[in-house]
């Protein structure tokens, strides 16, 4: 079953720390959010086999709540 990494605010991804086919652990880091003027590590919610798909590139900004990452 696939779960999805969300962005939880609005901001700007300043790194990404995975890429597809990558084996993450839960609360490993995926990427990371600048907001407000801080940042923020965005963890995998659950130990997963791989990155099934990355969304996001540095540098994109997001206003809506939208997935970063697709893992399995």
């Amino acid at each position: 079953m696939a779960t999805p990494v969300t962005v939880p605010m609005v901001g700007k991804i300043v790194s990404v720390s995975v890429k597809v086919g990558d084996k993450v652990k839960e609360d490993d880091q995926v990427a990371v959010l600048e907001a407000m003027k801080m940042e923020m590590p965005l963890v995998a919610p659950v130990t997963t086999v791989l990155i099934k798909e990355i969304c996001v590139s540095p540098g994109q900004r997001w206003k809506r709540r939208p997935r970063i990452a697709v893992i399995e």
